[in-house]
């Protein structure tokens, strides 16, 4: 059964009887909606609504935990600290904890903190546990997400750039519209309501060596986006601006990228042409 450690994730613990109300003021999800076997994914924007990052919330006991890239754990630890005031609401980094995937039938270890991915059912779980009781694993999630269309934080997204309808949290089940104000929720409902989108991080096969990312994607020589991340096995997510047409070839570096439309994206509707005259 496939099972993968995630090493480039981390664990903080989020405790005290504000830890709610006080998250619920600042990420894009409803954080009350977690429970005892169900996760909740949600972003930190910027008050002008850009990304800043993403993670899983999951529940243990009388403490959140917060699954996030741990490139980003002291940050965001510091940055959500500036906004504590007198919430009382302690974070703390928890080193000795780590992050299991699964998925395609796999089950959690026994005594770990798990829920299903709550971006699609096909994600699998995920679970903490202490690294110690990691189980020994092979499994290769990045193809698997990859396969799946799910982007991973950086170097997916761009801090202070990357709008969340671009990166599919409102399909993904990342943003709430209902449970009321948060920072960046200005921008994010303007985008869905008025229809602002204009790039979306589409999954691509990829037919050649692999790109870097960052590097162009073009139609006609005319640039249209930028790769994103990527596996050998011929998958990867870029930026590309729309409308888009599945399948099409598009060049990037010495490969062509052929944009593959999983049945979980909804991409909007191509607006007609204005009438002559």
């Amino acid at each position: 059964m496939p099972i993968a450690p995630l090493p480039d994730r981390a664990v903080i613990e989020i405790a005290g009887e504000d830890r709610i109300a006080f998250l619920q003021g600042l990420v894009s999800n409803d954080v009350a909606a977690v429970a005892p076997g169900r996760a909740v994914w949600a972003a930190l924007l910027t008050p002008q609504g850009k990304w800043l990052a993403d993670f899983f919330f999951m529940d243990s006991d009388d403490a959140l935990l917060m699954d996030c890239v741990a490139d980003q754990a002291p940050s965001l630890v510091l940055r959500l600290s500036r906004f504590r005031l007198r919430s009382r609401v302690t974070l703390t980094p928890r080193p000795e904890l780590g992050v299991l995937a699964g998925w395609d039938g796999a089950t959690p270890p026994e005594g770990a903190v798990a829920a299903p991915d709550p971006r699609l059912a096909e994600a699998g779980w995920r679970a903490i546990l202490p690294h110690d009781s990691m189980p020994d694993a092979s499994g290769d999630y990045a193809r698997h997400r990859l396969s799946l269309g799910l982007p991973d934080g950086a170097p997916d997204m761009e801090a202070e750039k990357t709008v969340l309808l671009e990166a599919g949290f409102d399909e993904l089940a990342g943003v709430s519209w209902s449970k009321g104000c948060y920072m960046g929720q200005e921008l994010t409902a303007r985008t869905k309501y008025r229809g602002l989108l204009k790039k979306r991080l589409v999954p691509v096969a990829v037919e050649g060596p692999l790109p870097e990312p960052g590097t162009p994607v073009l139609r006609d020589g005319a640039e249209i986006g930028e790769m994103r991340s990527g596996h050998a096995g011929g998958l990867g997510l870029a930026l590309l601006r729309l409308p888009l047409t599945p399948g099409e070839a598009l060049a990037c570096g010495e490969a062509l990228l052929r944009p593959r439309i999983p049945a979980w994206m909804r991409l909007p509707e191509p607006r007609p042409a204005a009438p002559p005259g």
